[in-house]
């Protein structure tokens, strides 16, 4: 006999999948009247509440992949999922969506946020407001990783990108430079526009005005980055460069090293420059960079027992979870 899925019910009973599933729940959220007549249909559709939730989906969205693919940043988050779904002994597994053709992928989303034996932890670093819409009114329990919705109601756990590229750039100011570049990846995903928030707050802060050349876009990928680089540097005016760059992220910033030192620049003497996310190719650069650090296996580890929480002690409101970073200070910086 197959399956009786929450989807299922929804089509018969004309109630939302997400209502049905927190029915099921014995949720409170859910009229005991409106209750009554989801426990009616199901029963009589033959559906059977599984006994315990004991596998964690991890969906890894990709619009592109410039950024997911090209990081090691992303297999370490994926990683410390893991270990905490071993820890609650469930296991894990995956799925890649190919967001670049959102029609082609809807039957597979539907079919994913319909089961509600399976919880989903939503890789959302490459995802815009308009792809959280196909998960809205899920029956599957949900927690997005490294990415937030402003407009659909899902908890959330993200990095604390605004405080720490707002410390990075006023460690800069504090060092004596006043002509701080913002090293930007040409695909402007949540994390890179939060960063360039706290980028802007500490110039505000410390009184500098920035002028619209300050801005160099670059592409994400190591490759990508030191070609861009090297094409902007082609074109400008020595008196025109800055004595520091913050980066969006590592990969961008030791793209822009390599172009830097090929040019004649010395990084630090002549340049400075910080990343962000301390990916282990950055200790080994020339010279070893200085970076922001994001505790990887944290930020995974934390989704689970989010989710987790979620489940065992349902709520009426969503939580956006910020897991702080620390600074490492190597030598790609010198005080002026």
């Amino acid at each position: 006999m197959a399956k009786v899925s929450i989807r299922e019910i929804s089509r018969v009973t004309g109630f939302s999948p997400a209502t049905v599933s927190n029915a099921l729940n014995h949720k409170r959220s859910v009229s005991e009247e409106t209750a009554k007549l989801i426990f009616e249909a199901a029963q009589s559709m033959g559906y059977q509440q599984p006994q315990q939730l004991d596998t964690i989906q991890f969906v890894l969205a990709r619009k592109n992949g410039k950024i997911v693919d090209e990081s090691t940043f992303h297999p370490a988050v994926i990683e410390g999922v893991e270990r905490q779904a071993r820890y609650y002994n469930m296991s894990t597994s995956f799925v890649s969506l190919d967001f670049s053709d959102v029609n082609a992928i809807k039957g597979e989303i539907a079919q994913l946020v319909s089961d509600s034996s399976a919880a989903i932890v939503l890789l959302g670093t490459e995802l815009g407001e308009a792809d959280y819409a196909l998960f809205e009114g899920a029956a599957a329990h949900i927690i997005v990783l490294d990415g937030w919705s402003n407009r659909f109601a899902f908890d959330s756990v993200v990095i604390s990108n605004t405080d720490a590229s707002f410390s990075a750039v006023n460690y800069l100011i504090e060092r004596g430079h006043t002509r701080i570049f913002y090293l930007a990846g040409d695909f402007r995903v949540q994390n890179f526009k939060a960063r360039e928030l706290g980028y802007h707050q500490a110039l505000e802060e410390a009184g500098i005005v920035w002028g619209a050349n300050w801005m160099v876009h670059v592409g994400t990928t190591l490759e990508s980055a030191y070609t861009d680089m090297s094409a902007w540097l082609d074109v400008v005016d020595a008196t025109e460069l800055p004595t520091a760059f913050f980066a969006d992220n590592d990969v961008l910033a030791v793209g822009a090293l390599r172009a830097l030192l090929e040019h004649g620049l010395r990084v630090p003497e002549d340049i400075s420059i910080i990343g962000f996310d301390d990916l282990p190719f950055g200790a080994f650069s020339n010279p070893p960079l200085t970076t922001v650090h994001v505790l990887k296996h944290e930020v995974g580890a934390t989704a689970v027992r989010r989710l987790l929480g979620n489940i065992k002690n349902p709520k009426n409101y969503t939580c956006k979870t910020q897991i702080n970073t620390y600074f490492v200070e190597r030598e790609s910086v010198r005080a002026l």
